[in-house]
């Protein structure tokens, strides 16, 4: 009996290399000079902070000046990459074979990349010169590019630090000394993975890095979950004396703030000695026949601007790292380059397949 599916994905890499093959061969048009051509509508899902999203909104209005937001006047529908994940499942379906509420996908965690190929749920596309350009792997197919990255930290008040000690708590310069450090029980605070795609890649690397006993680590020092803005207020007072936070949460917090004349925001970010967790998100183009608007041209163009220099430049404004070499950080922060030097590392395919098992022992050991 002839396999179809398989029939199929092998057609898609014949088009796709064939692809790669016709892009190396145009130079004499820029990219963005046949901007004003995209038209139709589009919607992307995406995880990216709502200031973030607001940004690239104005940004891809001018871009694509004839190309409709689908989203009421937006481009974008963004929520937490957990809550975006459950909602593609339920749009997907339990055959996963339901067309889905977008057109292309910008979810912080990388993992569900991988899921999405092998359901064949995405479009493969050409980025020139990929393997010169990207600092971070991307899929050789094409279904999808690293396009901003996030970066876990720590964080704590500066200004607190003395009254820490004063009661024998210590201030973490480790994730281990974070779940491990019992001075720091019931004053430790982390997004919650279920929720969060980038709190789970932590769990994932950290669970790599100390074994399972990481999670009964945190469960013994009360670790509580916020996230985001409510996260960096505990640091205000005595709720909270360290956070496991994104970079970029503390680097939005910290430039609202000076916007407001405040200079000295009471917040500073701890970049761990035992490593870093990177996180590089992917822009994927969800499949024609599974997309909202079935407008692939338009959807390429938008994740050929993504990852262009200048649709880069947006995401460095974003406080979120550029997966282009060449490129600087975010205002605030260090190296890219320095902090891949020491970046944890996540295994993404054990992200992917144990993702239901990985979860039930986040709850079994640390909410239950």
């Amino acid at each position: 009996m002839r396999d179809y599916r398989k029939e199929k994905k092998a057609m898609k890499k014949v088009c796709f290399r064939i692809l790669v093959f016709l892009a190396g061969l145009v130079f004499c048009v820029p990219a963005l000079a046949v901007n004003e051509d995209v038209e139709g509508e589009l919607v992307i899902y995406t995880s990216m902070y709502a200031n973030v999203v607001e940004m690239m909104d104005e940004a891809l209005k001018a871009e694509f000046p004839n190309l409709t937001p689908g989203n009421g006047g937006s481009f974008f529908f963004r929520s937490g990459s957990g809550q975006l994940i459950t909602k593609i499942y339920g749009e997907m379906g339990d055959g996963r074979n339901q067309a889905l509420g977008c057109d292309m996908l910008m979810v912080a965690e990388p993992a569900f990349s991988l899921e999405l190929k092998e359901y064949d749920y995405l479009h493969s596309f050409a980025l020139e010169d990929a393997e010169n350009l990207l600092r971070f792997p991307y899929d050789p197919d094409g279904t999808w590019y690293p396009v901003r990255v996030c970066n876990m930290v720590l964080a704590y008040d500066p200004e607190m630090k003395d009254t820490w000690a004063n009661e024998g708590i210590t201030v973490p310069k480790t994730f281990r000394d974070f779940a491990y450090d019992p001075s720091l029980k019931g004053y430790i605070s982390m997004g919650d993975p279920a929720t969060s795609g980038t709190s789970y890649a932590a769990v994932v690397a950290l669970t790599d890095k100390y074994g399972e006993e990481y999670l009964d680590k945190l469960r013994e020092n009360n670790v509580k979950r916020d996230s985001g803005p409510q996260a960096i207020a505990s640091l205000q007072g005595k709720d909270c004396a360290v956070l496991m936070t994104l970079e970029e949460t503390v680097l939005n917090y910290i430039g609202d703030e000076a916007a407001k004349g405040n200079t000295n925001p009471n917040v500073e970010i701890i970049y761990p000695e035992d490593g870093v967790v990177l996180i590089p998100s992917n822009v994927m183009i969800v499949a024609e026949e599974f997309s909202k608007n079935a407008n692939i041209d338009a959807a390429e163009a938008v994740a050929q601007w993504f990852l262009s220099p200048e649709g880069q430049a947006m995401i460095v404004k974003g406080n979120m790292h550029s997966t282009l070499k060449n490129v600087g950080e975010p205002a605030g922060s260090v190296s890219t380059d320095e902090l891949i030097g020491k970046d944890i590392g996540v295994d993404w395919e054990k992200a992917y397949r144990d993702r239901e098992a990985i979860l039930e022992l986040w709850a079994r050991k640390v909410t239950q």
